[in-house]
């Protein structure tokens, strides 16, 4: 994340010069109010309809529940209000239809409602007020000006995340979409039920000219100018040279939290931030390059669990190894922190000698510097006293319970601590620089060492649950055995370090991973963040859990918190991309990419999921083609990392030869799709298939079916495990033990449990039964998947061999044509 930095001397003025293109952003649900008629009223009256409005929306539940978790904010307009919700679409429809229920009581009191869901962020603006800058409040205004007295009008965005909700969707009448003022187009949606809002067409609309009946995304919207606030908006125009959203000042409203929609401002890096940056080795024995490691890690570790600072992961400062000269600027602005420690580590017999330094990033100057030259084993000691000087030359706040953590010893054994760097460093890069498999083997190895050297070293058996987790969630060894490994950890871990935020943290990955026990792992979380405020895998994890509940809005959220505190770690920003690509937001997916490859230019499944995008969005294979064919050219050794995506464009082209090219680089655990253990065997059926290979095709998938009835064999209740068996059988032609097996794995794992891999399962058995027969069962399946968020997409339906069977059928190309883009 780039944050732009202001000048020492006059900061207000050097940051209103240019705008910053990173801010951070926050999704906001909007509900605009406007009291019908208001200009009409005497002064008086316009006051006293205003309080009563004011008592009514705030004795509504829904304004209550969300004022008192701090999830709200309460935007006076003049002749209305605007409130901001933070925690679900649901809110600002529910609280508008509280609203309009309470008005029956006050029929003297004729509202028009707008809501909308959008970008905001708060900022302070030239008058030092509180403001917040959103583009999506624009869109909010235009859709409640369609309106006349009693509609509460939504936009099409909004809806469409209501729609996901069955309560929600008889009480959704689309509109289509309409051209408002200056020619833009709105795709509008009518909310109404029970007597409470207004089922009539609103006037505006009759005299508008409309465009099409719906499905059409809202087009961005040019900024508004409101009159009565045309002078501040023309001075910060002048002053920014900006064009940009418009202004609603306001004073702070009680409780609420005080903020305006205003234009984009600087984000202020917070005094207290730090990046610890790798430590030079300057031992004669290159092998002491760990223990240096060690060092940094150690201090890193100890300062982020003090709440009162923002340290950055080591994930992204691991890339700032020294050797070539270090900008310290740059470094600071690209991870968001005012300060960088930087040091040397030297070991030579049974002693250490380790220089720091603090640098304000911002002058590149020099705040405080020490050096410690000591026996060895008192390096922890070295440590925890220098990470103890930092917090006190940053003035942050220290509890007792935080210093006593800063202060307590890893271990004891300098041997089983270097391996644990060395497990630790291989596991948070297996992902990226090995194959997957052989990196978290290797880190389990390293830590079991560890462990053998000092049995009660708590947070090897941290680092060990967390391999093992990975490793049996990733379907590379998904056993009961494998799962009872990173229970074992944890309970080492928890025995150790009982209520402590590691044994939190580990609980609710093995939660997650091992039991998708959703709500337990939340509850685990929450108990984690209070003695892990810095660690991005908290936030991660909470993201990851939003969004197998379906909470998207509040997963994203959680996921850019952690790119927050982890900027340079592309795995973050794939994430958020993939987030995307299941709510068809695809060219939301394409920004997201674009910023993981800004972090790892050269990283080639990064480069190749931004060229995939097209395949899905507008079912276009040539962008993915040449680019893997680009990537080959560079690197051959690269075939491995998308060989998969490599298949699946070749398949989409119809490019059969490129298909089998591509299978001999796909992993030898096989083609997974999310989580779902399709062995190589299964892609070798398919290629084999689609060429005309019968012996071959059934060959594959007589293995494939062997593999997968074992699994289940082991553990029958397996969705993931059952889904891969039935669309064996299906291939194979054993119809009715396909049928039962594909409907036995959305049982066990419906939508209403894991929303990505519930919808998934229902994908893969609308699959089962359409290369069974039953096309009519089929297309109920897939009339479903196609309204989930999910893998299902325009260009997967359009392209992909898998769904032949259906072609041609009416029922099908509407199912397509819901999914085109607009």
């Amino acid at each position: 994340m780039i944050i732009m930095e202001g000048a020492k001397e006059a900061p207000t003025c050097e940051m209103s010069v240019e705008p910053n293109s990173d801010l951070q952003l926050e999704i906001g649900y909007l509900l605009l109010i406007d009291v019908v008629g208001y200009s009409k009223l005497l002064v008086n009256e316009q006051v006293e309809l205003l309080q009563e409005l004011n008592q009514i929306v705030r004795s509504t539940p829904s304004f209550r529940s969300a004022e008192a978790t701090g999830k709200l904010i309460r935007l006076p307009t003049g002749d209305g209000m605007a409130l901001v919700f933070f925690r679900s679409p649901e809110e600002p429809a529910q609280c508008a239809l509280e609203i309009h229920a309470a008005l029956k009581s006050h029929p003297h009191l004729q509202l028009r409602m707008g809501v909308h869901s959008g970008p905001v962020n708060q900022i302070t603006d030239v008058n030092d007020r509180s403001n917040v800058a959103g583009t999506g409040i624009n869109v909010a205004q235009r859709v409640m000006d369609c309106g006349d007295a009693g509609h509460i009008l939504l936009s099409k965005h909004v809806a469409d995340d209501l729609a996901q909700y069955r309560h929600w969707q008889p009480y959704l009448h689309d509109l289509g979409e309409w051209e408002v003022k200056h020619g833009l187009r709105l795709n509008l949606v009518n909310l109404y039920k029970d007597g409470l809002g207004n089922p009539a067409i609103p006037e505006k609309l009759k005299r508008g000219q409309r465009w099409k009946k719906g499905g059409t995304p809202v087009r961005p919207v040019r900024p508004l100018r409101w009159l009565k606030f045309a002078l501040v908006a023309a001075l910060l125009l002048a002053a920014l040279a900006l064009t940009s959203t418009f202004l609603i000042s306001f004073r702070r409203a009680s409780s609420t939290a005080e903020t305006s929609f205003g234009l984009p401002a600087m984000v202020a890096v917070s005094e207290k931030s730090i990046a610890v940056l790798p430590f030079e080795n300057l031992s004669d024995e290159k092998e002491n390059a760990y223990f240096a490691d060690g060092v940094q890690d150690e201090i890193l570790t100890g300062l982020s669990r003090v709440a009162d600072l923002k340290v950055i992961s080591r994930t992204s400062v691991i890339q700032y190894k020294t050797g070539a000269k270090r900008n310290l600027r740059e470094i600071g602005a690209a991870l968001g922190v005012a300060h960088v420690l930087e040091g040397t580590v030297q070991r030579a017999g049974g002693r250490v000698r380790v220089n720091a330094q603090l640098i304000d990033a911002r002058t590149d100057s020099q705040v405080w510097a020490d050096r410690y030259d000591r026996d060895v084993a008192d390096v922890f000691a070295i440590e925890s006293e220098l990470a103890g000087k930092i917090v006190a030359q940053l003035q942050a706040k220290i509890s007792p319970s935080e210093k006593a953590a800063i202060e307590q010893k890893p271990t004891a054994d300098l041997a089983a601590y270097d391996l644990y760097v060395r497990a630790k460093t291989l596991i948070a890069t297996a992902v990226y620089s090995t194959p997957l498999q052989e990196g978290l083997s290797e880190a389990v190895r390293m830590l079991n060492q560890a462990i053998e050297r000092d049995p009660a070293f708590a947070l090897a058996y941290y680092q060990l649950a967390h391999a093992h987790d990975l490793i049996y969630f990733g379907g590379l060894d998904h056993t009961p055995v494998r799962l009872a490994m990173a229970d074992a950890a944890i309970q080492s871990l928890t025995r150790l370090l009982p209520n402590s935020g590691e044994a939190h943290l580990a609980f609710a990955k093995h939660l997650y991973w091992g039991y998708h026990d959703y709500d337990r792992a939340r509850k685990e979380l929450t108990l984690a963040q209070k003695s892990l405020p810095n660690d991005p895998w908290a936030f991660v994890l909470a993201g990851y859990i939003d969004r197998r509940q379906g909470r998207w809005a509040e997963s994203t959220k959680n996921l850019e918190r952690a790119a927050e505190l982890d900027p340079q770690n592309p795995h973050v920003l794939q994430q958020i991309s993939s987030s995307y690509r299941f709510l068809r937001r695809y060219a939301d997916q394409v920004r997201a990419l674009d910023r993981a490859i800004a972090v790892t230019p050269k990283e080639a499944v990064l480069r190749a999921s931004r060229a995939e995008v097209e395949l899905d969005w507008h079912a276009d294979t040539r962008p993915l083609l040449s680019t893997i064919e680009a990537i080959l050219a560079e690197d051959s050794r690269e075939v491995s990392n998308i060989a998969q995506q490599w298949l699946r464009g070749s398949l989409c082209q119809r490019d059969f030869d490129g298909a089998l090219r591509a299978i001999p680089a796909l992993p030898v655990a096989g083609c997974y799709q999310d989580v779902i253990p399709f062995p190589r065997a299964w892609c070798e059926g398919v290629v084999a298939q689609m060429r005309g290979d019968k012996a071959a095709a059934y060959a594959a998938f007589t293995s494939t079916r062997a593999e997968a009835a074992k699994l289940v064999a082991e553990q029958p209740d397996y969705p993931e495990g059952l889904c891969v068996l039935g669309m064996a059988d299906a291939a194979l032609g054993h119809k009715d033990d396909a049928i039962r097996e594909g409907r036995r794995a959305v049982e066990l794992l419906p939508v209403t449990k894991d929303s990505i891999l519930g919808a998934l399962l229902v994908e893969k058995l609308a699959l089962i039964y359409a290369w069974t027969g039953e096309k009519d069962l089929a297309f109920e399946q897939l009339t479903v998947a196609a309204k989930l968020p999910g893998f299902v997409s325009y260009g997967e339906l359009r392209l992909h061999p898998y769904w032949d069977p259906l072609r041609g059928d009416p029922r099908f190309e509407k199912i397509v044509a819901s999914l085109a883009p607009k």
